[in-house]
């Protein structure tokens, strides 16, 4: 029996929602807004990396280009720029049924970004810790102050950057910090795991203000082996992460 019609259409029997009605998980996360086509790459790329930083958007959600055309009414040629941009951060990858994807958080890469930020920070700071000077310091220190009580995910990104920077800005190598601040940059998406899902936030900050000290007194091998020491503790909690999720999966 079908349902019955009125006004020639068909009535959807009660408490189901229509496709038009039900959001998606972008639109649930994303909110509607008319962007000037000029602006709308970079604004597009923020809104949905900041949505995947903060764990709004889990790894697997599918992020369709028309669908975010249509949320905030421009073509489909920003959008793909600013996905493609996502998708070089690894921010999202690409499959061959779903189109862009959410990118597992922790992958095989994560380590070696780790590897990666070691290597180029050893060189700055041996360039910047002889170098720095007070402003350097309270800049450093500011840093450190708003990150312990900031409750913003994307602040706290922009923290932590703004923190290790600071130790670094007397390297004389712009291309050095160029990288390194990329490297800062991917590491975003692992911070708030290490903070919050290892719990290491409390060692971080300490961490934060060792570093601090070593490089005021312009001790480099301290700050040297301090670095090491507070890379590595992500690096061994990305790795217990994936032993663990491989035992529960063989299980």
């Amino acid at each position: 029996m079908t349902p019955p019609v009125e006004n020639n259409r068909v009535r959807q029997p009660e408490g189901v929602k229509s496709r038009a009605q039900e959001k998606s998980p972008v639109r649930a996360v994303l909110e509607a807004e008319q962007l000037q086509p000029h602006l709308a790459r970079a604004i597009i790329e923020e809104r949905i990396r900041l949505a995947i930083l903060d764990g709004s958007l889990p790894t697997g959600t599918a992020v369709r280009q028309q669908e975010l055309a249509n949320l905030y009414g421009v073509s489909r040629m920003p959008v793909r720029e600013a996905l493609r941009q996502l998708e070089a951060q690894g921010l999202l990858t690409v499959t061959h049924h779903k189109g862009a994807v959410v990118a597992e958080l922790i992958n095989d890469s994560a380590s070696e970004a780790y590897d990666l930020r070691l290597l180029l920070e050893r060189e700055a700071l041996c360039l910047s810790v002889p170098l720095l000077d007070e402003a350097d310091f309270a800049a450093a220190q500011q840093a450190i102050d708003q990150l312990e009580v900031e409750q913003d995910y994307s602040m706290m990104a922009q923290l932590n950057r703004d923190f290790h920077m600071a130790l670094y800005a007397k390297a004389s190598n712009r291309r050095l910090l160029r990288l390194i601040d990329q490297g800062l940059e991917e590491e975003e998406r692992y911070l708030r795991f290490n903070m919050f899902e290892m719990g290491l936030a409390d060692l971080i900050h300490q961490d934060h203000r060792d570093q601090l000290e070593a490089a005021k007194a312009h001790d480099t091998e301290r700050c040297l082996a301090l670095l090491e020491t507070h890379l590595q503790r992500a690096i061994d909690a990305i790795t217990r992460y994936r032993e663990d999720k491989g035992q529960a999966a063989s299980a």
